[in-house]
């Protein structure tokens, strides 16, 4: 894989880079928000994972969130800060993050989400499709292609999915009107036990929400106490 590390503390990046090199990673490292711009900007389709502190000098975390994800809302987006409240982990994932994780925090764990993104991103690469085109996830009004990372609701593009929104939506479109719980969501979506981390499901939810009702109607589904479905069958077909 190749990562980006951006984090302003020296001696954190040195730690990690001994771990990136025990993987055998291409691991660089920006330590402001100017330079980590500059570099991703560079090649912004090279990078695998991009690990992003949000207390950084000049251009701060959060703006250097919104502007990665105006260039690739496919690269996968780890935020890493000593921020620990409640808000600024929302307001992180709304941005287009794809996982938090707080300082301090254990080199083995960081690893270990990294690695549980990117296979999550290996596992939506092209499967064996249906007969239905290139699409592999089709309902009355929608449809879903791994292959080509696009969604459409009665032809109309959901834009600008990232790897969680796009998984998601994938896990629950293919599963009409199942009822999933957030914590069977991060389990099958962030693909490992994160404890404490359901407003994580909340806050992709809402930003999915967001992207679906560009160009129709709402299909994620609220089930109170319980978690969300997807449901097109209220659809009227435009």
């Amino acid at each position: 894989m190749k990562i980006l590390m951006i984090e302003d503390n020296k001696s954190v990046s040195e730690m990690m880079s001994m771990f990136f090199q025990k993987e055998n990673w291409d691991a660089h490292f920006a330590y402001d928000g100017n330079e980590a711009l500059e570099m991703f900007n560079s090649d912004p389709d090279s990078w695998d994972i991009i690990t992003l502190d949000l207390n950084l000098t000049g251009i701060d975390g959060m703006e250097v969130a919104k502007q990665i994800r105006k260039v690739s809302s496919t690269v996968a987006l780890i935020m890493l800060t000593a921020r620990d409240s409640e808000s600024d982990q929302v307001l992180g994932l709304e941005l287009g993050a794809d996982d938090y994780v707080t300082k301090p925090f254990s080199p083995i764990t960081l690893i270990a989400r990294m690695k549980a993104l990117h296979r999550r991103a290996e596992l939506e690469e092209p499967e064996t499709q249906q007969d239905n085109g290139d699409f592999d996830v089709v309902t009355p009004h929608f449809k879903l292609s791994t292959k080509t990372r696009e969604a459409y609701l009665d032809g109309k593009a959901i834009e600008g999915l990232t790897p969680k929104e796009f998984a998601l939506l994938k896990t629950l479109a293919q599963n009409p009107k199942q009822v999933f719980s957030r914590e069977q969501l991060l389990e099958q979506v962030w693909d490992y036990q994160y404890y404490g981390g359901e407003r994580t499901v909340d806050a992709h939810i809402k930003k999915l929400r967001q992207k679906i009702e560009k160009v129709g109607p709402q299909i994620i589904q609220t089930v109170w106490g319980v978690g969300y479905k997807f449901d097109d069958s209220s659809v009227t077909a435009q």
